[in-house]
């Protein structure tokens, strides 16, 4: 069993599945804001949401499509330009809407349309609009329209966000396909991201499920451009079972998982790398902690941390900055057992400190390693076995600009 990256891939490339676009006017810059997912057969489906507590209507409606049915998901259709986020019931009705006006030009049924929003909080839907967008969306569907797809979901982002993969088994290949978009108010768990995820395996949503838990946490879950949350964050996966390939048991079940976490990954790095703002990619690597969830809080404070990030931004290894982000986390742990390597070739290339005491290290080359576009922080705890990375990036006068604008 092998699994292959294809970084031109998008959701189109599973079976059975179309992506129409439409232009509403909701973006001041013009571009096209809609987007329809159609599968031509009916999917097992499975999502993920915000964990912060103001959500938006899509995000309700979602959780409550998903409660009622699992079985038979046909479309995902994606506004972005308006969150409808704060929007009242008013809101509430729109998302309902549109998953309405989706069904009838799909000739589904209303519970068989997911609905995803992205944007400005606290305005309404011009539903005329969107309806004509829906409407010419659902006309224009294609095999082709991935890519489309995915610029349609754009709000701060530069790029659009994709990739596929295939999983050769030894009954033939299952192929998994996603686009995302995000860029800021990026942070665990999840963050102001959305990603549609299809595939044609065979899949019973159950299962869909865990292996979507277990992508999300080892990808979009490790993932902080400012350290804030969103009201509409969600991945959902659609699998139609086009492939023939039951990836319910054994093996099958888990290539299917680590495929599913390869792509999410894949995808959760893109959005890491077109932060608002970002120059630079940052793994920070923490060892050494009694448990994961403990590494995982550190790893995060040092991710989500203004001085370290605004260090990384100006090519700065001040690696005290880093051991105080750390030391703040709330996980305890011997300070004096601490140890930090940085790198931009390897993880371990130059050590700085040793049982919290500075290194005699070349300074111009610490310097270097923070001014590549990608380098590796390694903080070890010196209070355990377990470790984890986490993805994140610089913290750059031009984040302040975007966010300061955003509304104007």
């Amino acid at each position: 069993m092998t699994i292959k990256l294809d970084a031109d891939g998008t959701v189109t490339n599973p079976q059975g599945f179309q992506v129409g676009t439409a232009t509403c006017g909701l973006k001041a810059s013009g571009n096209p804001d809609l987007m329809v997912l159609h599968s031509k057969q009916s999917c097992t489906a499975s999502g993920m949401f915000t964990t912060n507590q103001v959500v938006g209507a899509p995000v309700t409606l979602n959780r409550e499509t998903l409660k009622s049915n699992t079985k038979s998901i046909r479309a995902i259709v994606t506004n972005s330009g308006i969150a409808n986020a704060c929007t009242g019931n008013h809101g509430l009705n729109n998302a309902i809407e549109m998953q309405n006006m989706t069904s009838k030009s799909l000739q589904c049924n209303p519970n068989e349309v997911l609905v995803l929003s992205t944007g400005v909080i606290g305005v309404q839907l011009p539903m005329e609009k969107i309806g004509k967008g829906i409407r010419q969306a659902s006309s224009n569907l294609s095999i082709n329209g991935g890519y489309d797809g995915a610029e349609a979901i754009m709000t701060t982002d530069t790029n659009p966000k994709y990739c596929a993969v295939e999983i050769n088994l030894p009954t033939g290949t299952v192929t998994i396909g996603g686009i995302a978009k995000g860029a800021g108010m990026v942070h665990p768990n999840m963050a102001t991201m959305l990603a549609c995820i299809t595939t044609d395996a065979l899949v019973p949503a159950s299962i869909l499920r865990s292996s979507l838990k277990t992508a999300v946490n080892n990808s979009f879950n490790k993932i902080s451009i400012d350290g804030d949350t969103s009201t509409s964050d969600s991945v959902l996966i659609l699998a139609n079972g086009l492939s023939g390939i039951s990836c319910a048991k054994g093996d099958y079940r888990k290539a299917f998982t680590d495929a599913l976490t390869c792509l999410s990954t894949n995808l959760a790095k893109q959005i890491v790398i077109d932060g608002e703002g970002v120059n630079k990619f940052v793994t920070v690597h923490v060892s050494g902690a009694p448990s994961e969830k403990a590494a995982h809080i550190v790893a995060n404070s040092i991710a989500t941390s203004p001085l370290v990030k605004t260090a990384f931004a100006g090519s700065d290894p001040n690696w005290g900055r880093i051991v105080v982000a750390a030391g703040k986390s709330g996980v305890r742990f011997d300070s004096r057992k601490t140890q930090l390597w940085i790198g931009s070739k390897i993880e371990d290339e130059l050590q700085l400190v040793a049982q919290a005491t500075p290194c005699d290290y070349d300074e111009n080359i610490a310097q270097h390693i923070f001014s590549q576009p990608e380098f590796y922080i390694h903080l070890d705890l010196g209070n355990g076995k377990s470790e984890i990375s986490v993805w994140t990036g610089d913290l750059t006068e031009e984040y302040v600009r975007i966010n300061s604008d955003y509304r104007t």
